[in-house]
């Protein structure tokens, strides 16, 4: 069985999606994928810097539509046994299973990007990866200077957010044999800081009319397998304010028994961690049009 995932904020690089646009159709999908968003993906993917690509309102739309570009030039998902999303990933994940359409789902990413970037201005608040450590440590530490454990991604990683003082704490005083990098984000995500953003979202999902998916979806709530389509998108709305459990998807992959997992791109930082997660289990991060070849073939040796 091969899972299909999709990768979350901060895994965008400046000029990912230049050799993407060569292919047959992929710009003018790209140019409809933007008009949803109302933010220029071309301009973004291909010539914008390293500091516009950070923003929260340019990178998810930015992620959410390389994703959705890239597995129309897979050919889909058929064979696939399953699709999840780290964070913002999520949305494409979601869009693949055909949960929403690709209009609807970059209308709510690009909402969701701009209620995230807003709701981090009104604190001066951030995060920092925690690499190392015993977990019960890690997870009691960065408990204990008051932060929240925003992502716990498995594999010795777990992500801590919250206040910049607290932050700075950590770092001074990090869990026995771990070192702590802070990340070039903006604000505190997935985490009470972001309640505005979540009551935006939910606002405008409301609105929606979810299709149950016709793939099931590992959620990064919790690990469950959901395909109820009104149960993914209240999912999808709340996470933005609560922590993601990647560890937690990786161990239902496991459980499923899956023997493959394509990161789509940009790719390599969740095919990293299931490399250390998920022994024996074959792995290809899609990082250009020259390892679609690849994917397809892996999709059919796997098929479920």
């Amino acid at each position: 069985m091969i899972v299909i995932v999709c990768p979350g904020q901060g895994s965008q690089t400046p000029g990912f999606l230049a050799p993407w646009l060569e292919l047959p159709g992929a710009a003018e999908h790209l140019a409809t994928l933007s008009d949803a968003a109302e933010v220029d993906l071309a301009a973004h993917g291909t010539t914008s810097d390293e500091d516009t690509i950070k923003d929260t309102a340019v990178a998810q739309p930015l992620l959410v539509g390389a994703g959705l570009l890239a597995l129309r030039a897979l050919g889909g998902t058929d064979g696939v046994g399953a699709l999840s999303g780290h964070s913002v990933g999520e949305i494409t994940a979601t869009a693949g299973a055909g949960v929403l359409d690709e209009a609807d789902a970059m209308r709510l990413v690009a909402l969701r990007g701009r209620g995230m970037a807003e709701a981090a201005a009104v604190t001066p608040t951030g995060m920092s990866a925690v690499l190392g450590g015993t977990p019960d440590d890690v997870l009691a530490t960065i408990e204990r200077h008051g932060l929240t454990p925003a992502n716990v991604n498995g594999a010795g990683q777990v992500v801590a957010a919250g206040g910049l003082d607290a932050l700075a704490a950590l770092a001074d005083e990090p869990p026995a044999k771990s070192r702590v990098v802070p990340l070039k984000v903006a604000g505190a995500f997935h985490t009470s800081h972001m309640q505005s953003a979540v009551d935006a979202l939910a606002a405008a999902a409301a609105d929606l009319s979810p299709a149950d998916a016709a793939v099931p979806l590992v959620s990064n709530r919790d690990g469950e397998v959901v395909t109820d389509g009104r149960e993914v998108l209240e999912r999808l709305v709340a996470q933005v304010s609560t922590p993601v459990r990647w560890d937690l998807c990786m161990e239902r992959f496991a459980a499923l028994g899956v023997t493959a997992v394509i990161e789509l791109p940009p790719a390599g930082t969740l095919v990293g961690l299931a490399k250390r997660a998920l022994k024996g289990v074959e792995l290809l991060a899609v990082k250009g049009p020259d390892d679609l070849e690849a994917a397809r073939a892996l999709i059919e040796e796997h098929r479920r």
